[in-house]
């Protein structure tokens, strides 16, 4: 019998901190990240779910450690996310 596996991201918290280093990875254009530079490597070669994503960014934003610009099209650190890499 086959059984499924265990998502690696499947709690918030570890999503959260997967989408940070993988933001801290990407070098800012103006100061802001783009969306797509933290979404294709989590969802295709870490093999994340959408779901699991949308949870882990959520979470990111709650905390303060990311803010999201109103278009939904990039991503900042905040001072407080800025500390989690210093």
């Amino acid at each position: 019998m086959k059984y499924a596996d265990t998502r690696p991201y499947a709690d918030p918290e570890k999503a959260a901190r997967r989408i940070l280093e993988i933001a801290n990875a990407v070098e800012p254009v103006q100061g802001r990240i783009h969306i797509e530079k933290v979404n294709e490597p989590f969802l295709f070669r870490d093999k994340g779910t959408p779901a699991d994503y949308g949870a882990g960014l959520t979470l990111a934003i709650e905390r303060g450690w990311l803010t999201m610009h109103e278009s939904g099209t990039f991503i900042t650190f905040t001072p407080a996310g800025a500390e989690l890499f210093a």
